[in-house]
Formats: structure tokens, sequence, C-alpha cells
């Protein structure tokens, strides 16, 4: 089974090609995958990596983590499941309207 490692501290200008190669050091990488903003495109700083052989992900975690890359000290732990999201996320009630004012939030008067 393969090992899914999570990979923070990475600058914002990294790739996932650079992200293989930095791991590909210790042994075979079978997908690396960088988080990028939603609506920007910009990376968040963090991805993921996935090495098909548990001891050479446990190497590659031992020796990457807290090294420098780039500028930035690496964060490097093995990734946790994702937990499945509660609530409804963005949206919702943001305030400011209803209530007293009229519906118009922010105290507009007319």
């Amino acid at each position: 089974m393969s090992k899914r490692i999570y990979v923070g501290g990475l600058p914002f200008t990294t790739t996932e090609a650079e992200m293989n190669t930095l791991f590909a050091t210790y042994g075979q990488v079978t997908s690396a995958k960088l988080i990028t903003d939603r609506e920007s495109g910009q990376s968040r700083g963090f991805g993921f990596i996935e090495m098909p052989n548990d001891a050479e992900a446990a190497t590659a975690m031992e020796k990457l983590n807290g090294t420098d890359f780039g500028g930035r000290k690496l964060t490097i732990n093995e990734a946790r499941p994702m937990e499945a999201r509660t609530g409804g996320g963005r949206g919702g009630d943001r305030g400011g309207r209803g209530g007293d004012r009229g519906g118009y939030g922010g105290g507009n008067k007319w």
C-alpha cells in the first residue's frame, strides 16, 4: 500500500515537478500534488506526495522534515485522511442584513 505524505512550508513558486524531484532522491514517487487556491490558482504552500514503498517514504519524511527548501523550512509528515466537512462552508448568515434595519444592513438611513 502506498504512503501519502503531507509536505508543508513549500515556497509559493514550487512546482509539482520540483516536489517529485525532491522526494525521488529517496525512492519512487507515484504522484505529487501541489494544492492551489481555487480562485487565484496561486500555490497555498503545501501539497502531497505518494510513495509506493513505506520504507522509502519513512526515510524521505525523516530526512526532509525541517530542512530548508527555497528559503523555507519544510514540515513533512504522514498525511491524515481528510475529515468530512460539516456545516455549510462559505455563505450562511454573514450578519449585517435583515433585522430591524429594513433589510439593508450597514445602518443606511434612507
